[in-house]
């Protein structure tokens, strides 16, 4: 094994990604942008963003659609924010009742919207990459 290489040196990890995933990606650096204060966490997240933001520009087309898929899964990453902030929360104070099992349920649910947002974006494009899941259907 080589020795371990500076940030400065150290070569990034280049994949294909489909475009669902590269625009959550955006959104959810956005909101820590938004809501972080730590000065060297938010240069470091400043950073990703603009290189992500650079990526898009590059290769995605810009229209109404995109937009408002990008609104929405911004919105829901801010739900997925606010819940993680709860069920944390919960965890420092010992409480995992009906508040608890309700945070924690949301998640799956906040998540399988943002799938299905993801998987929009990605056959709005037209991508030869999308993202399946697969879950057990509750309602």
């Amino acid at each position: 094994m080589s020795p371990k290489k500076s940030a400065a040196d150290a070569n990034p990890v280049l994949i294909e990604v489909g475009p669902g995933e590269l625009i959550d990606k955006i959104t959810i650096l956005r909101i820590k942008s938004e809501r972080m204060a730590d000065a060297a966490k938010l240069a470091n997240v400043r950073h990703e963003l603009s290189v992500m933001e650079e990526a898009r520009r590059a290769n995605l087309d810009d229209s109404a659609e995109m937009r408002r898929l990008e609104g929405a899964l911004k919105s829901v990453n801010e739900a997925l924010w606010t819940i993680e902030d709860d069920i944390r929360q919960c965890e420092a104070d010992k409480d995992f009742g009906a508040a608890f099992v309700a945070l924690a349920r949301s998640v799956y649910k906040q998540n399988d919207k943002r799938a299905a947002i993801k998987k929009e974006i990605n056959l709005l494009t037209g991508s030869a990459i999308v993202e399946e899941k697969s879950y057990t259907e509750f309602e």
